[in-house]
């Protein structure tokens, strides 16, 4: 006698459930985070907490250049861990096809709350960024700050899948620009207005930016990351209010990523090879 067996829904747009790097896309991987591995001279640190296999979420800060440390991130963990973790990417990014299919060739899939269920209830490792694209886009003052306010969705959907949290910590792509005018400044109206037409949510609007003296390209700023140990969501998955468990949940979380953003902090602020002339100085002979 055969029982009923309960598969996963399928995810949005046709993206493939599991998927693993070919040849093709790890090329493509390599020669995408090529540039910036030169530029930017990454560290990890805390890549041993990711387990090799089962349900994990990565929830991480954003920052003003998330589109490019994020996917080096991913790259690092592939080749270090052997994992390809699936990424939620912007709705705004899911529009056209031809980007669609490139970001789901990458791994990453829509970012819905029901996609992200879906990929933890298959086994995979996914990261969030519950700041989005607000804390993306971000105003002068708010350099490597988590804009969290009411963002518990994650939380709830690790305390329904029973998965654990991993903090992830990204340090250096705030550095590598100087925010000229932020998107609220009365300036950039006509950037705001534009934004607006095109349907997009008007506090995303992007910065005006300016890297190496008045230039867009940016500063050769070291870039850091760190993954903390996992939080386990078990205390919470008996509790008979869920959104206050995801709340407390939320708040144990970000006491953890702050956690590790100042470690990040600290080992920026100490390393004579932060800037490229540190690392060129240190790379002559003595």
């Amino acid at each position: 006698m055969s029982g009923n067996v309960s598969m996963p829904a399928p995810l949005s747009d046709g993206a493939p459930m599991h998927m693993s790097w070919g040849d093709v896309e790890r090329l493509v991987a390599d020669a995408l985070a090529a540039p910036v591995r030169a530029w930017n001279s990454p560290r990890f640190y805390g890549l041993d907490n990711i387990p090799e296999t089962g349900p994990v979420l990565l929830v991480g800060n954003h920052t003003l250049l998330g589109g490019i440390d994020a996917p080096l991130l991913v790259h690092e963990i592939w080749l270090r861990r052997g994992r390809l973790v699936r990424g939620l990417a912007e709705n705004v990014l899911m529009r056209l096809g031809p980007v669609r299919a490139f970001v789901h060739r990458l791994g990453s899939v829509r970012g819905t709350r029901e996609n992200c269920r879906t990929l933890l209830a298959n086994g995979e490792a996914v990261i969030v960024f519950p700041g989005g694209g607000r804390e993306a886009m971000g105003r002068k003052d708010e350099k490597y700050a988590l804009r969290w306010e009411g963002r518990t969705g994650f939380a709830r959907m690790a305390i329904e899948a029973g998965v654990p949290i991993l903090p992830v910590a990204m340090i250096g792509a705030d550095d590598v620009f100087d925010v000229v005018f932020d998107g609220d400044h009365p300036l950039m109206w006509p950037l705001r207005r534009t934004v607006e037409a095109l349907g997009i949510r008007r506090e995303l609007t992007p910065p005006l930016m300016r890297g190496v003296g008045p230039t867009w390209i940016p500063r050769p700023e070291r870039f850091y990351y760190s993954i903390g140990e996992a939080i386990e969501t078990t205390p919470w998955r008996d509790a008979p209010d869920l959104d206050a468990a995801a709340a407390e949940l939320q708040t144990v979380v970000r006491k953890g990523l702050e956690e590790e953003l100042r470690f990040l902090l600290d080992e920026r602020d100490r390393d004579s090879g932060r800037t490229l002339w540190g690392r060129v100085r240190a790379a002559l002979p003595r």
